[in-house]
């Protein structure tokens, strides 16, 4: 809902449904290879015009004010002449998250790119699509994607991409109680960076099926030997979802982790292996996984659909 000093907006999370490390730039990136979607799992951003250049942020933080994404997203369009053109105008951001922090599920990286859409709109900056990615960039490899704002096919550090039809997917997506820090598992001496680079079409005809199988996440193996909970989850969802008959294949992690997921035919049987998997983890000393939901994909990112693009 927009209101003449206001916006509210919706910020999705996203999955990745294979990620393959291709190689490594001389300055230390990671080449990838990745197929993302959007997922209806999303924070509350509320965002409101003040008359002064101050940036306020309240509602859920994780961390230092400085390092918040949506904060330093906030900054760089300030650094811009358009901001200075429209009278150096400020806001207050208030953020109530839903999207697990450290969960590879891109929550932070949205949360700056739906601020970036909606400081660009409220501050009148008229910036392009290309010219928010370029900024995102600069942000976080993920906040390009979330600009994109569809199903995509990803490379070079994440912000080459391509659209991929959509196609509707139930999901059950399991965030294990540990937070995985990204660095950490990119950093790994033993993460493999040599997969085989990939053509769209090796998988654009298996994209459109509703439980996915294809390709792999290479980050998965270092985080499960780094993060045990990770793993146990993730063999938990694999048990429940052999009793609907998917196959492993289609359970797989999301991004650096810990959030895991598995793609189903149809909203039943996602309720039906979450139910099976909460009864599981119930049955388990160790405890429950902090957050099971069961999710749909988003055929476009809920601002760009309020805005009536398709």
């Amino acid at each position: 809902m927009t209101t003449l000093r206001g916006l509210r907006m919706k910020a999705p999370a996203k999955i990745n449904l294979f990620l393959h490390v291709t190689g490594r730039r001389a300055d230390g990136y990671h080449l990838l290879q990745s197929a993302f979607e959007l997922i209806d799992w999303t924070d509350d951003i509320d965002i409101d015009l003040r008359d002064d250049d101050c940036i306020v942020r309240d509602g859920d933080l994780l961390g230092p004010i400085a390092d918040d994404l949506a904060v330093r997203a906030a900054r760089a369009l300030q650094a811009l002449p358009q901001w200075k053109a429209q009278g150096s105008p400020g806001a207050r951001i208030s953020i109530r998250k839903s999207i697990p922090a450290g969960a590879g599920l891109g929550g932070g990286s949205s949360d700056a790119a739906t601020t970036l859409i909606g400081l660009n709109r409220l501050w009148n900056l008229g910036l392009s699509q290309d010219e928010l990615s370029a900024l995102g960039l600069g942000l976080g490899a993920d906040v390009p994607f979330f600009l994109f704002g569809r199903s995509a096919f990803a490379q070079g550090i994440g912000e080459d991409l391509q659209t991929l039809p959509f196609t509707p997917r139930w999901l059950v997506v399991a965030v294990p109680a540990c937070t995985v820090p990204t660095a950490v598992v990119f950093q790994a001496p033993e993460l493999t960076r040599d997969s085989k680079a990939l053509k769209i079409a090796d998988f654009a005809r298996l994209a459109t099926e509703p439980v996915w199988e294809f390709g792999r996440n290479d980050l998965e193996p270092v985080t499960r030997a780094r993060f045990p909970e990770v793993g146990r989850v993730l063999g938990l969802l694999e048990k429940a979802a052999a009793g609907e008959n998917i196959a492993s294949g289609a359970v797989r992690m999301s991004g650096s982790g810990g959030a895991v997921f598995c793609t189903t035919p149809d909203q039943a049987s996602a309720e039906r292996i979450r139910d099976h998997l909460l009864l599981c983890l119930a049955d388990e000393a160790a405890g429950p996984a902090a957050n099971i939901r069961v999710c749909r994909t988003l055929a476009v990112h809920p601002e760009m659909a309020a805005r009536g693009f398709q």
